[in-house]
């Protein structure tokens, strides 16, 4: 009960934590959205989102001098009909074990080629799985699992292209121009929450 407790008391007050970074580090793109934030819910929690720096066209930008091109937390886009464009969103774990929670508002889901390209699709195969009764949140959890504890150096892909469809129309693409693909991810510390669900995790952590 005492350690049940102590994690509760730390996962409230990283709720201030949480509510502060994203009103501090939410950027908007131009076709569509990310935010990037890190978190950390207990002693020594922590993780960091990111993705591949692309051009327009969604090509991941080469390196010069053999010197990697680093990360980002924004990129923007040029829509055409049957596109496929690099977006490969990352959660890397840099603290103690924990779960890591994803929420994800597609604003392009409406011109989105069908299929297993999908984002919903592309999540469910890299092992994200829906939290009841949370539009919009999952769980990393592989295989089996409910709910899949992430260690310290463990990179975790949310999902890593998205695809207009082929029948796009120039009024389907203008209904989106402002819209935002908006990733924020979440981790709360494994002590304490092991024989929980992932609602129950997220509720106690995060509120309902």
């Amino acid at each position: 009960m005492k350690t049940k407790s102590k994690a509760l008391l730390l996962s409230l007050c990283a709720v201030l934590l949480v509510v502060a970074s994203v009103m501090g580090t939410m950027a908007y793109l131009t076709d569509s959205a990310e935010v990037k934030n890190t978190f950390t819910v207990g002693s020594n929690v922590a993780i960091t989102l990111d993705e591949a720096k692309v051009d327009e066209n969604g090509v991941p930008v080469p390196s010069t001098d053999d010197k990697p091109v680093a990360r980002v937390d924004r990129n923007e886009y040029k829509l055409m009909p049957g596109h496929t464009y690099t977006k490969d969103p990352t959660v890397r774990v840099t603290g103690e074990d924990c779960y890591v929670f994803v929420k994800v508002s597609n604003g392009i889901s409406t011109i989105e080629a069908t299929g297993n390209t999908t984002i919903v699709a592309q999540m469910a195969a890299n092992g994200w799985k829906a939290v009841d009764g949370q539009p919009g949140l999952y769980i990393y959890a592989k295989g089996e699992d409910t709910k899949t504890v992430a260690k310290a150096n463990d990179e975790l892909l949310v999902f890593g292209t998205f695809t207009v469809k082929d029948d796009a129309k120039i009024g389907d693409l203008e209904a989106v121009k402002t819209a935002n693909i908006t990733i924020t991810a979440y981790a709360v510390q494994k002590d304490g929450f092991e024989n929980s669900t992932s609602a129950q995790i997220w509720n106690a952590a995060f509120g309902a």
